[in-house]
């Protein structure tokens, strides 16, 4: 059998369980952890697949192997208080971070989704809309400015929540 094959029949069922993963609050996103669980699908390939072993056999293999990978990378994570002194004046970390209600983690995960959506896959009338409702125009003022009618901001506004949801 080729990898190749065995690639191509396992791939998306590898990527669901990255996805799975990825979603459930870990700093691994999805991407990394579809990449960690190929890597170790080529690792076993290349010391021979056994006979009789079937796909689901290789699939939990692989999946054991994130859990274990994830396991092993978030002990390395320098967690750092908010509370502990960062000098000798005794200034904390939440004494340095501007005063935000959002909370950091939220504030990084939407800058990370703009400039996704802003970089990737969009047409260039998502892109404007998206920018200016951004901004906070309303449905009609972000219309008037392009030149279309406020049902196409909205229709395109539609899609790109579709695009979006189907990416998270």
């Amino acid at each position: 059998m080729e990898f190749e094959e065995l690639y191509k029949r396992l791939e998306p069922r590898l990527k669901k369980i990255a996805g799975f993963y990825g979603k459930r609050g870990y700093c691994f996103d999805r991407d990394d952890l579809y990449q960690e669980m190929t890597g170790h699908l080529w690792d076993k390939f290349k010391g021979g697949v056994p006979g009789g072993i079937n796909d689901s056999y290789i699939i939990k293999g692989c999946e054991f192997h994130i859990l274990n990978y994830m396991r092993k990378e978030r002990e390395k994570i320098h967690r750092v208080s908010m509370e502990e002194p960062l000098n000798e004046n005794g200034d904390t970390l939440r004494d340095t971070l501007p005063g935000n209600i959002t909370p950091l983690d939220v504030s990084v995960d939407r800058k990370m989704l703009v400039d996704y959506i802003m970089n990737n896959g969009f047409s260039k009338r998502e892109k404007d809309v998206f920018a200016l409702l951004l901004e906070g125009h309303t449905v009609r003022e972000a219309g008037e400015k392009l030149g279309i009618s406020h049902v196409m901001v909205v229709k395109l506004k539609n899609r790109l929540i579709n695009k979006v949801t189907k990416l998270v």
